[in-house]
């Protein structure tokens, strides 16, 4: 499925860039400084856009034009990035990013391969009602797993976690600090994998306006333990890996 806005080729607003300088496939991060750590795996990438957070690194991978771009923190600002990559004619979107172990088997270092997020944020809310599910794309799921299989890195598949504030992985610091412990530990009793920030609004959105998004995520902490951070760099550069070889394996499959 492509996208269902047509930008008409007029400059994106946010961006600053037009069609043809995005990629049909985007690996979006948080830090606008992952950028030219995820497109040096690229081959003649450039830069096409820095704006405020958001930066744009464009190249290819086998051929086939491929994107980084970084969201900033929070669902906010990746809702934001991802509506103007759709303006600029991005379909299919791998988050890339970090995040906290819910569960004591998901291991820092590990990966986690996203197939839902929990909803625990506010953005979605201002384009659908909470019934409405933050799922994952079956074809981007499905290549993420191959290429962490044909990677041979460890990875975990299931539903995640995303919050506004990163701090509620901390409860003690909160003046509600009781609620917020019991309601980390519902997601714990759940079963979900981990806890992180941009997944649910990159998810609903992306389907909402007819792209495909899927996340791949380098644990580098361990919530469940009370250690949000172990170690920042843990299994980053796995999960970018994994990412580019999703994207290989969903080009070729004509995805």
């Amino acid at each position: 499925m492509r996208p269902s806005y047509d930008s008409g080729g007029t400059l994106s607003h946010v961006l600053r860039c037009r069609p043809g300088d995005v990629g049909g496939y985007v690996l979006l991060c948080g830090d606008p400084d992952r950028v030219p750590r995820i497109a040096s795996r690229f081959t003649d990438a450039r830069v096409v856009s820095q704006v405020r957070e958001f930066r744009v690194m464009t190249g290819l991978v086998d051929g086939v034009a491929v994107s980084a771009a970084s969201t900033g923190i929070g669902c906010p600002s990746a809702v934001m990035i991802v509506e103007a990559l759709i303006e600029a004619g991005a379909h299919t979107f791998v988050r890339v990013g970090t995040s906290g172990a819910l569960q004591r088997r998901v291991r820092v270092g590990d990966v986690v391969i996203a197939t839902a997020a929990v909803r625990d944020e506010g953005t979605t809310r201002a384009y659908v009602p909470p019934e409405y599910p933050a799922v994952a794309s079956h074809e981007v799921v499905s290549a993420l797993v191959e290429a962490a299989e044909r990677l041979s890195v460890r990875y975990h598949v299931g539903v995640v976690h995303t919050k506004d504030a990163f701090y509620v992985e901390e409860p003690d610091r909160l003046p509600s600090y009781a609620s917020a412990r019991r309601r980390m530990e519902v997601w714990e009793r759940a079963g979900v994998l981990a806890t992180e920030m941009e997944c649910s609004g990159i998810f609903v959105v992306s389907a909402l306006r007819g792209a495909r998004a899927g996340a791949v995520l380098a644990v580098v902490g361990s919530t469940v333990e009370g250690r949000p951070i172990v170690d920042e760099s843990a299994g980053v550069d796995n999960a970018i890996d994994v990412a580019v070889e999703a994207v290989k394996i969903l080009a070729r499959r004509g995805h």
